[in-house]
């Protein structure tokens, strides 16, 4: 096990721009994840129209930000953070000003065209975050912004579910979208610095994409994808087997030990003073998720989520870590779009995946059906890592004199 060093925390908390960009990181992300649960709410209660209609609102939404990772963070890298961002600030103020007070079709349209143009808001704090520390703290800063998510995805949502019962979800839905925009104009007007004071940052044009989007950085999005698998299908499993053993109220306990699990697992991963590679990160969370099929009830699955949530943060953190060094510091910004993209698409393939299990073999069954794909991406990126090295020593060998 791989010695705890706490003096990366220690620094970092005297880090004025890292925490500058920790505090940003959890205004302007607070309101991304609010929006889905919001947007199915609205669908549902106020427009009157069906879950699947809801879900088609969610999953066109997903695709475009999807779609929009890659160009946005290319944008970024060549022309900075202002002259993306404000663009993007105007799309989702001019969106989200009307689709909140209109009908199903145009809610729909608004919505894939903001998420086209979204803030670009987790590629921005990324950077942010890594340039704001030496390359050494590199993982314990990435770690404390992963807490920083974990706090916000267990307490914003329910907020805004909350207010929504309270309010109108239209005007929830717009206030909401507002701060979001409101965080896009804290973005433009603080301008955190995207890369370290010590990087050699070649222009991006130079750059040849063939250079850096290899099997290395593939192997890395192919692992955040199946985390987000894992991580998807494990949410809708404990809502499935919450309510075949009749205690649905009981949900939210259960996914917010797993989230403090998350949170806990992610410091300690920071603090270590090496850090394990992602794919066996993602191996163990797999192992650790398939037991949560046995679970029939809230003390036994709530114990075993918590135990499977120390995995969350760390193998998340893994891939962004592996991600930004696998690349040169001038393409980064395209390299974390590539990497948002690749989880949120895993996103989208985890949760029918766990869906159609849950519906053949019950609740137990979307556990073990997500656990199994991301053993299957652990163990293939683990072999790969190791016929690579393999063959970079055989040639390395074969090139050195006798």
């Amino acid at each position: 096990m791989p010695a705890v060093d706490l003096a990366p925390y220690r620094r970092a908390l005297t880090n004025r721009p890292l925490r500058t960009a920790l505090v940003l990181g959890t205004l302007v992300r607070g309101p991304i994840f609010a929006s889905g649960l919001l947007l199915t709410v609205h669908v549902v209660s106020t427009l009157g129209r069906t879950y699947a209609e809801a879900g088609l609102v969610s999953a066109a939404a997903t695709i475009a930000i999807a779609v929009s990772g890659p160009w946005r963070g290319r944008l970024l890298d060549r022309l900075g953070l202002r002259r993306v961002v404000l663009p993007s600030v105007l799309v989702a103020l001019g969106c989200w000003s009307v689709a909140p007070f209109v009908g199903y079709l145009p809610l729909l349209v608004l919505a894939v065209v903001a998420g086209l143009f979204v803030i670009p808001t987790f590629s921005v704090i990324r950077q942010a975050v890594i340039a704001a520390v030496p390359d050494t703290d590199r993982r314990s800063a990435i770690s404390l912004d992963a807490a920083a998510i974990e706090l916000s995805f267990m307490i914003v949502p329910a907020l805004a579910v909350w207010a929504a019962s309270q309010w109108p979800s239209s005007w929830v839905l717009f206030v909401t979208q507002m701060l979001g925009v409101a965080g896009g104009v804290a973005l433009y007007v603080v301008n955190p610095p995207m890369r370290h004071v010590d990087e050699e940052v070649t222009a991006p044009g130079t750059v040849a994409f063939r250079s850096w989007f290899g099997w290395r950085f593939v192997a890395v999005l192919l692992t955040a994808a199946a985390t987000t698998v894992v991580l998807f299908g494990t949410d809708l499993g404990v809502v499935a087997v919450m309510r075949e053993a009749g205690t649905p109220a009981q949900i939210g306990v259960v996914l917010a030990l797993w989230g403090f699990g998350s949170l806990v697992g992610g410091l300690l991963y920071g603090a270590l003073h090496r850090p394990i590679p992602a794919a066996w990160l993602l191996a163990g969370l797999a192992l650790v998720t398939a037991p949560m099929a046995l679970a029939h009830t809230t003390l036994t699955l709530s114990a075993l989520a918590l135990v499977a949530g120390l995995l969350c943060a760390p193998t998340i953190t893994a891939t962004i870590d592996q991600a930004s060094r696998a690349v040169p510091p001038a393409v980064r910004g395209e390299a974390m779009g590539w990497h948002g993209s690749a989880m949120t698409a895993g996103g989208a393939v985890g949760a029918p995946l766990a869906g159609f299990a849950i519906d053949q073999g019950g609740g137990g069954a979307g556990f073990v059906t997500v656990a199994v794909v991301g053993l299957v991406v652990a163990l293939l990126g683990v072999g790969a890592s190791g016929a690579l090295r393999r063959s970079r020593t055989e040639r390395g060998a074969q090139a050195s004199p006798v």
